[in-house]
């Protein structure tokens, strides 16, 4: 097969009218749950909408909004950028209608895949993030859990994952693009990049199992990179830290993943 398309760009991180920055949808994707959209609201601005017959999960990256939900007021905030502390979530079944308002500028992802509508919706604050410590050495990284597998949702796994300076992650390479229970479970992915300072960029390599095509991607600050299939890890620039957030849904709500046997012995070099 040929490659596909990977890397999205933001329009020049300058919103439109919605605040739409980049957005992802299972056509454009060529895949069949996942739906992935950053928007950036400045102060005083509104979006509101239904979620219809998806679950959907919001995620602040920065700034303060209040999401009324079914009615229901929400604050949520505040962080400068997705470097500066944890993250406010929450998460929306099926046929919940929602408005989020600006309290400040704020710029937040959403992530949506189809459910039927088995559990409520739910406000996630930072204290319960859980935080955790992946690697070491220069594969350490830190992995934030919002909507981690034992959360209650449907399809969606959402987390935040900050890579410092010259350090790799998603490491050792690792896939889930087959669903073969219990050994692995097909996720569609997409990771959103920012990088700290702005000028710099990251590398993420995606390449197929079976070597039909094999990509590197410049990452720069707002990219929003598909992982449809194949091993995916990624490398931060020396001098900048990266953030990404991983939104992920699939016909089974489960991470189960194979590591490339290439290069699992790294593990013992940790």
């Amino acid at each position: 097969m040929n490659a596909p398309q990977l890397r999205f760009r933001p329009e020049q991180l300058a919103p439109s009218e919605s605040g739409l920055l980049v957005e992802i949808t299972p056509d454009k994707a060529h895949w069949e749950y996942l739906s992935f959209a950053v928007r950036r609201l400045s102060r005083g601005k509104n979006w509101a909408g239904d979620t219809e017959a998806q679950e959907a999960a919001l995620v602040l990256m920065a700034g303060k909004v209040t999401l009324q939900v079914n009615g229901e007021k929400w604050q949520m905030g505040e962080r400068q950028s997705p470097f500066d502390g944890l993250p406010w979530s929450a998460y929306l079944p099926p046929h919940t209608t929602y408005k989020v308002s600006a309290l400040s500028n704020a710029e937040f992802g959403w992530a949506q895949a189809p459910a039927q509508g088995r559990h409520p919706a739910r406000l996630i604050p930072p204290e319960e993030v859980r935080v955790e410590a992946r690697g070491a050495g220069s594969t350490a990284r830190t992995v934030r859990h919002m909507l981690p597998p034992d959360f209650p949702a449907e399809r969606l796994i959402i987390v935040e994952v900050l890579t410092p300076s010259g350090h790799w992650s998603s490491y050792p390479p690792h896939k889930h693009d087959v669903e073969d229970l219990p050994r692995e479970n097909l996720l569609e992915e997409t990771y959103y990049y920012r990088i700290d300072p702005n000028q710099g960029f990251a590398l993420q390599r995606v390449y197929a199992r079976d070597g039909s095509w094999d990509v590197a991607v410049v990452c720069e600050d707002g990219d929003l990179v598909l992982v449809p299939e194949g091993y995916h890890p990624v490398a931060a620039a020396a001098g900048y830290n990266c953030y990404y957030l991983n939104a992920q849904a699939g016909p089974t709500r489960a991470w189960l993943i194979n590591e490339d046997p290439r290069h699992v012995w790294t593990k013992g070099q940790r």
